[in-house]
């Protein structure tokens, strides 16, 4: 069992949950919290990711670019722990189990909720497989923006609203979980640049170089904080005051970024995307209170 909860990437799980708590405090803003949906949204979401992780270790692996005693999580395929059948089987169950979940959704948002499912379950399997699959052309980071920002934030509002709110509150938060969603994916990248060099895997740590990236890291936070203020500005000036907090956290962890390597990285990513669903809560939370 333990294999196949490490193949779930668990410090990684928090970037889900933080675009449906953020789409929440949306919700709540327009006077639209239902907690059914909201429910409904934050398990699609979470087995929507398990199944992303999946589908990277069994196509990674497929495609000869793993190898073991890797810097990063374990990978229980590549380690002789599961077999790639299993993790194949498993990865395309979780997608079935998400299309009924996701399925639900149709009674409060309406039947072109289908087409956003279905772009989702593509992501899942595009960003590690197909013709030319995301995370190995420096499209990753972007995908994320879109799949944990946007994508998570509008439409946990949107099936409990019933609106397709696209104002400053909604856009300003997608994008900043959607940033705050890529630095975590930065801080992967960055730990296997070796790796994934090795092997041709084009990653925007391979394209630019660490260095760059070090500071599209930095900047990504900063982007998301000022997102954050304009998103909760309806609100006392002193609810500003937590987000320096998160901007201090921010340098910190972009210091150690720059400092460390391989396996000491593991802990930043897991920071990382602490910090994230942190800050997340805290946006919904003056949400719900100054909507």
């Amino acid at each position: 069992m333990k294999p196949w909860i490490e193949a779930m990437r668990l410090r990684t799980l928090p970037v889900s949950v933080a675009g449906v708590a953020a789409g929440t405090g949306c919700a709540a803003h327009h006077d639209g919290f239902a907690l059914v949906p909201m429910t409904i949204c934050l398990f699609f979401a979470i087995i929507a990711q398990i199944a992303s992780n999946f589908a990277n270790e069994y196509y990674d692996f497929k495609n000869g670019l793993d190898k073991k005693g890797r810097e990063g999580f374990r990978r229980g395929v590549t380690e002789g722990d599961i077999s790639p059948d299993a993790m194949r089987r498993a990865t395309f169950l979780l997608l079935a189990i998400d299309a009924l979940l996701g399925c639900s959704l149709i009674y409060y948002g309406g039947w072109w909720l289908i087409a956003v499912g279905i772009a989702v379950a593509v992501f899942a399997i595009a960003y590690s497989a197909g013709p030319y699959p995301l995370s190995h052309h420096g499209l990753g980071d972007v995908a994320v923006v879109v799949f944990f920002g946007f994508v998570p934030v509008i439409f946990t509002e949107y099936v409990q609203t019933r609106v397709l709110y696209l104002d400053i509150t909604t856009i300003s938060t997608s994008l900043a979980v959607g940033l705050m969603a890529a630095n975590v994916l930065i801080v992967n990248n960055y730990r296997d640049f070796s790796d994934d060099k090795a092997v041709g895997k084009h990653t925007t740590v391979v394209i630019f170089g660490r260095e760059k990236m070090s500071y599209v890291y930095l900047l990504n936070g900063l982007i998301a904080a000022a997102c954050l203020v304009a998103a909760i500005s309806g609100g006392p000036a002193a609810t500003d005051i937590p987000l320096l907090g998160y901007l201090a956290f921010h340098v910190t962890l972009w210091r150690r970024l720059r400092s460390q390597t391989g396996a000491e990285l593991n802990k930043v990513l897991k920071l990382t995307a602490i910090a994230l669903l942190c800050s997340a809560l805290y946006t919904s939370a003056v949400l719900f209170i100054w909507h």
